[in-house]
């Protein structure tokens, strides 16, 4: 295939695929159907909005389809098409090649690499006084 037939293709493909979170959520559908709730559970930094827009966007792309029960209350689950299922082998792939060759994220901001730590002070009062005169900062 040429340079012009696949670039196209393969800069949409890494568009569609390569939005924030939606890795993630291809990873998660691959272990089988899921609802909402579920995705919420399992990646709680994952806004609402976020998820609703990327669950449409793989819906359009025909990677995923939205299947609604007629339950009450409605049930709703989101399971990978066969277009979605193929995609299986690129996720592995992606998979093995972060372990080879990306470090992991730092667990807490006290390993970051800028030295920056998490505010463990209270945020009012008196107790705030105190944690700033802890840390050497003079008193208010």
């Amino acid at each position: 295939m040429g340079y012009e037939r696949m670039c196209p293709r393969y800069e949409r493909a890494v568009a569609i695929l390569g939005k924030r979170w939606t890795g993630l959520i291809l990873r998660i559908l691959m272990g089988g159907p899921r609802r909402f709730s579920d995705f919420r559970l399992q990646v709680p930094a994952l806004s609402e909005r976020i998820l609703s827009e990327r669950l449409k966007e793989l819906e359009e792309e025909g990677i995923l389809r939205r299947v609604v029960y007629d339950t009450k209350p409605v049930r709703i689950e989101y399971i990978l098409t066969e277009k979605g299922r193929a995609l299986e082998g690129v996720v592995k792939a992606i998979e093995a090649w972060a372990e080879r060759w990306v470090d992991p994220p730092p667990a807490s901001l006290e390993e970051a690499p800028s030295g920056l730590r998490p505010a463990t002070a209270p945020a009012h009062g008196e107790e705030a006084a105190a944690a700033l005169r802890d840390e050497g900062a003079p008193d208010p």
